[in-house]
Parts: structure tokens; C-alpha cells; sequence
């Protein structure tokens, strides 16, 4: 049996493993990626079965996945982002190149792929894994039963017999503790792709020791993922006929919205394309009032042009994160929307979000017990903490020299090593 400990950020967007020796520091799994050396690897997975060989089923997962998609979008069908059906038992099942695949499947497909592409580093697993989950899953109504018992089954196909769920970011504050030199009661926001959660955790040293106690914790199913949607509803899906209207027997009538739903995540629109709203989109384009808008439409979904469009939308996200106005740039395969968008534009579109998020952050200091003041220090990780609106939250509750960022990708896979270190596990655990 390894004598590592084993820490596992399954997230909505990525995934980072690390190892923890039973002394010393906490590694991260690197993967020789086909762009480089990565530690955060995509949470996605892609199927691609040759015309000539469909039988011949080749699976990839992470980054090895988006170029197989890249490659041959067209024959392959791609996942991205699948977290978020994990406690949603509206979702039993998909069919992939002619096979079944429950949430566990996908999960057990793209986790064995992953040891996979570690090589050596995850050869030896130890019996026991620690695995993150979100205070709060997304979705309506989640099941936090249901996903959890899905973890399980996936978790135990890679032969683990010990399954510790633990709250990510409470994972996270056990990252960030190792920095404290004094007791302090520590807040910890971790942002993902699909969830903002919070925890409130008291750090005390005892005869040398540093001791923790979870006090409160709060969570919202709202994140990055969201951010990118409401940039692409308000900039590029009225260029694509959001909001126009086509003729139909003598009236004018609205092009229906849910078109534009499936914009929430790239890899929806290939599924889009071969579904039975493309033929409506291509009739509506013959009697669109504004027919190049729909053209468009119809031009980016035949052209796979989702992961370009995508890109844009996150070098737009990065670089409002520090400039007060910013270059919209999407022009791929004949589409050109350029556009500048000031900061306080972007901010206005993500007010929903910002504003649940906000809410969240007093109910967990509700469900601690404390006031704004009694927090010592604050620590905010996870990719959307870079937000100014996002860290602007934070800043109207508490002084800036108690406010920490960093180690956005890190943070909570290297915190749950450590945390396989703690004899007490069972006080961490967080199975229901």
C-alpha cells in the first residue's frame, strides 16, 4: 500500500490531483499535455469513432480531448463540464457512439484516462482518496446523496476503498493555514467553474500544533461558467439573432430563445447541430427578417466554431480582471465581432451572479455565528477570484490587508493531500 496521501479536485472546468508524502511538502500530478507540461487538466472527455472503423471507439480525456476534437469535431462527440449533472437525478443516462453512459461511467471513463496520462505518478494509489465536492452542487433541487453516491462507484472502479469527501474549500483553508503563525478564524472562498462555496474555519496551535475547527459554510451553484454565458448573451447572441424576428405566415413572429440557451457551454453546440433545432434554424434563416444574423448562427454551429468563440470570451474575462476596458475579439472562419467592452459593462451583466454570490457569503457567517468582524483572515481562490466585482464582495466586508488571493488552481487538491495527513479524518468528512 502507498504510503502517499492522495488529494483529488474533480471541478467543473479543471482538475488537479497532488500527492503528499507523510512528511514533508504536497506535489501536484504533472501531465505531459500536448501543449505543455499542465498540472490542471481539463474536466473533459471526447469519444471519436473513424467512419471506416466505428467499432473502433478511441476515448480521450483533458487536454488530449480537446484536440481530438479540434482535429475531427465532426466524428467526435465531446464532454465538457459534466460535473454539473452529478446531483441531478433528471439525468440518468447519455448515448455515446451507440453505448450507454451513466454519470459514473463518464466519471470512471475520464478518471482511469487521467492515471492514464500520469504515467507512473498515480502507478501506486494508496486505499485511501481524498475528494473534493462543492458545499453546494449545481442545479435545481441537486441531490447531494445521488452525486455523492456516484463519486463512489467511480471512485471505487479506480480501486480505492476509502472514499473521504471534504468540502473544497475547506480543502483550500488547509492550504492556506500552513501559512499562519498565529490563531485565526480564516474565510475561504473557492470560485470554480460552476460553484462559489464558502467556509468559515477556525485555526488554533495547540502544544505547537496547529488545530482546526469548521465553523460555518455556505454555497451558491453560480461561478465562471456563468460569467461566460452572460458575455455571450449580451455580445454575441444578438449577432447570431437573438432578439430578431422571421416571418411566418404573414406575421412577424420572435426567434424562439432556447436557441441560445445551449450557449451556457461550448460543447453543447455540437449537439445542437445535429438535433432537430438546426433544421428549424435553417428554415427561420430562409424567413429571418434580419437573415445574416441568422446566417451567422447557423455558420458557427455548422463550423464547430464553439471552442474559438469560448476562447474569446475567457481573454476577454482575463483582461477586464485588469484593465478598466478590454477588446472583445472573435473572428474565426468568415465571423467578425470585435467589440471594446468596459469593465463596469461586463459588471452589469454578471450582477445576478454577483449578487448570489453575495447573499451566499452572509449565510455562511450566519451558519458560523459570527460577524464580518470576527473574521481574522480571508483567503479567495479558484479562477473567477480574479474578478474585481468578484473580490469587491469581499472588500465591502472586511479590511484589504486580511484579504489573500492565490494559488487559483492549486489550492484545493494540495489542501486535501494534506489534510490525509490528520488522524481524524471522520470531523473533515462531508458525505451528506
Amino acid at each position: 500500500m502507498s504510503s502517499l496521501s492522495l488529494g483529488v479536485d474533480f471541478g467543473t472546468t479543471n482538475t488537479v490531483i497532488a500527492l503528499a508524502p507523510p512528511e514533508g511538502g504536497v506535489d501536484l500530478v504533472r501531465f505531459d499535455a500536448p501543449r505543455g507540461a499542465q498540472t490542471a487538466i481539463r474536466s473533459a472527455l471526447s469519444f471519436h469513432a473513424p467512419p471506416a472503423r466505428p467499432s473502433d471507439r478511441i476515448i480521450e480525456a483533458g487536454p488530449w480531448a480537446i484536440e481530438a476534437y479540434a482535429e475531427d469535431p465532426t466524428e467526435t462527440r465531446f464532454l465538457q463540464s459534466f460535473k454539473s449533472f452529478a446531483a441531478q437525478a433528471s439525468f440518468s443516462e447519455t448515448q455515446i457512439l451507440g453505448k450507454r453512459y451513466r454519470f459514473e461511467d463518464l466519471l470512471s471513463t475520464y478518471l482511469l484516462k487521467v492515471r492514464e496520462h500520469a504515467g507512473g505518478l498515480l502507478a501506486d494509489l494508496p486505499k485511501r482518496v481524498i475528494v473534493g465536492r462543492p458545499v453546494t452542487f449545481v442545479g435545481g433541487a441537486p441531490d447531494e446523496a445521488l452525486a455523492l453516491s456516484r463519486y463512489d462507484i467511480a471512485f471505487r472502479r479506480m480501486g480505492f476503498e476509502e472514499i473521504v469527501y471534504v468540502h473544497e474549500p475547506v480543502g483550500a483553508a488547509f492550504f492556506f493555514a500552513r501559512g499562519l503563525t498565529e490563531d485565526a478564524t480564516v474565510l475561504v472562498g473557492d470560485f470554480g467553474g460552476g460553484t462559489s462555496d464558502f467556509s468559515i474555519i477556525r485555526f488554533r496551535r495547540e502544544d505547537g500544533v496547529f488545530r482546526a475547527q469548521p465553523l460555518g459554510r455556505a454555497g451558491v451553484g453560480v461561478a465562471g461558467d456563468a460569467f461566460d454565458y452572460r458575455i455571450i448573451d449580451h455580445l454575441v447572441s444578438p449577432e447570431l439573432g437573438k432578439g430578431s424576428s422571421y416571418r411566418s405566415m404573414g406575421k412577424i413572429l420572435p426567434v424562439p430563445q432556447r436557441y441560445y440557451s445551449a450557449f451556457a457551454r461550448w460543447d453543447q453546440l455540437a449537439l445542437m447541430r445535429a438535433g432537430r433545432d438546426m433544421r428549424e434554424i435553417r428554415g427561420l434563416a430562409r424567413d429571418a427578417v434580419e437573415p445574416a444574423k441568422l446566417a451567422r448562427l447557423v455558420h458557427v454551429l455548422d463550423e464547430e466554431l464553439g471552442f474559438e468563440l469560448y476562447q474569446s470570451v475567457s481573454q476577454l474575462k482575463i483582461a477586464l480582471s485588469s484593465a478598466e476596458q478590454a477588446q472583445f475579439r472573435f473572428v474565426a472562419d468568415g465571423i467578425s465581432i470585435v467589440r471594446d467592452i468596459a469593465r463596469e459593462t461586463f459588471e452589469a451583466w454578471i450582477a445576478p451572479e454577483l449578487a448570489q454570490m453575495d447573499a451566499a457569503v452572509d449565510r455562511a457567517l450566519a451558519d458560523a455565528g459570527v460577524e464580518a468582524g470576527a473574521i481574522d483572515r480571508v483567503f479567495l481562490t479558484g479562477g473567477s477570484s480574479l474578478t474585481p466585482a468578484v473580490r469587491a464582495i469581499f472588500h465591502a466586508r472586511f479590511p484589504a490587508e486580511k484579504i489573500e488571493t492565490g494559488a487559483e488552481l492549486e489550492s484545493i487538491a494540495s489542501g486535501l493531500a494534506l489534510m490525509g495527513r490528520d488522524a481524524d479524518l471522520s470531523r473533515w468528512s462531508a458525505s451528506t
